[in-house]
């Protein structure tokens, strides 16, 4: 029997073998209950150009809960800025096999606000 983890494990690698034959700079998202992250990566996906997370220290005093649709606004606001810094325009979504939908949705409504294509 495959539990939940799993499940969605099996979900992004779909996702991740697609964006590879593509050739694509990779925003990859994940999520915890408390806490989201954000993370461009080289086509090659062993090279991390840009990141951002509600772990760090500017973000934890801005924001009283990680765990959150306004959490995951400021990181997809922050990841576009981070990746336009690096000279990055345009990326494919990999949302890790998390349903598109709540924090994960407004991450990437957030990056895209900020100007990067996806």
């Amino acid at each position: 029997m495959i539990d939940k983890n799993q499940a969605r494990l099996r979900r992004a690698r779909k996702t991740r073998i697609k964006i590879a034959e593509l050739n694509a700079l990779r925003l990859s998202v994940h999520r915890t209950n408390l806490h989201i992250y954000a993370q461009v990566f080289s086509p090659c996906g062993s090279k991390v150009l840009a990141a951002a997370s509600t772990l760090e220290p500017e973000v934890r005093k801005e924001l009283a809960n990680g765990g959150n649709v306004k959490a995951a606004t400021v990181i997809g606001k922050l990841i576009a800025e981070r990746a336009k810094k690096a000279g990055i325009e345009q990326v494919a979504f990999d949302r890790g096999g998390f349903q598109y939908h709540g924090r994960v949705k407004a991450l990437a409504e957030a990056a895209r606000e900020a100007g990067l294509k996806f």
